[in-house]
């Protein structure tokens, strides 16, 4: 076994097993997606250890417990149209593929969504769709959306995002200040929302229309 697969699977058992990650999709999909070749050179040596890494742009890719616990969060079967604000490295957005039938991930920042779109591609992904535009403002042509994970910081949810958002559907978002966050899943139900809370989270802010604007969340 190549090391960094056998790193990969020493990170499911050590930090996703024992934190209560227990569906077995999501162990297979992290089990399965090679974190190191979404990470800058830099970097990969520190791929499967228990944190958040650099990217460009003052981005950074979420560590791999909050990616597991965020896709596990959002109940997938397989079949649903998934919407993912802030793509990133493309990482997390390659977890969700393997989960459902169908991913569109909004990136803000040019290099990443060009990078991750060209590595998802590279790898075989190819049910995940990249866009380059203001995630607050989710994707209203391919919406509703049975699923949505929101990888960067609001201070509310964003009204857009709660729109596009199917009966049934569910929106996993962090929503706090700069410094930190609490990891909401809301569930909409009818004309009801139904929000629950699931953890203290660190997230970079997420910036738009709807969100922070550029300069206010740092």
């Amino acid at each position: 076994m190549h090391g960094m697969d056998r790193e990969r699977l020493n990170m499911v058992r050590k930090q996703l097993m024992r934190r209560n990650i227990r569906d077995r999709a999501v162990l297979e999909a992290m089990s399965t997606v090679p974190r190191h070749l979404f990470l800058p050179e830099n970097v990969r040596q520190y791929a499967y250890e228990d944190r958040a890494l650099p990217l460009s742009a003052g981005q950074t890719v979420s560590q791999p417990f909050i990616v597991a616990l965020m896709a596990q969060a959002l109940m997938l079967t397989g079949n649903e149209r998934v919407l993912e604000v802030g793509t990133g490295s493309g990482y997390a957005a390659a977890i969700l593929s393997l989960l459902t039938a169908e991913v569109y991930t909004i990136e803000i920042v040019p290099d990443l969504a060009e990078t991750a779109q060209a590595r998802l591609a590279a790898l075989g992904y190819h049910n995940v769709h990249v866009l380059l535009c203001d995630g607050t403002s989710g994707l209203p042509e391919h919406a509703p959306y049975d699923a949505m994970a929101v990888a960067a910081a609001s201070p509310w949810v964003p009204q857009p995002l709660r729109q596009q958002l199917a009966d049934g559907g569910r929106l996993v978002i962090p929503v706090g200040g700069r410094d930190d966050q609490l990891l909401l899943r809301l569930t909409r139900q009818g004309e009801m929302i139904k929000t629950e809370r699931l953890s203290g989270v660190r997230f970079v802010p997420l910036i738009g229309e709807h969100a922070w604007k550029e300069g206010e969340g740092h």
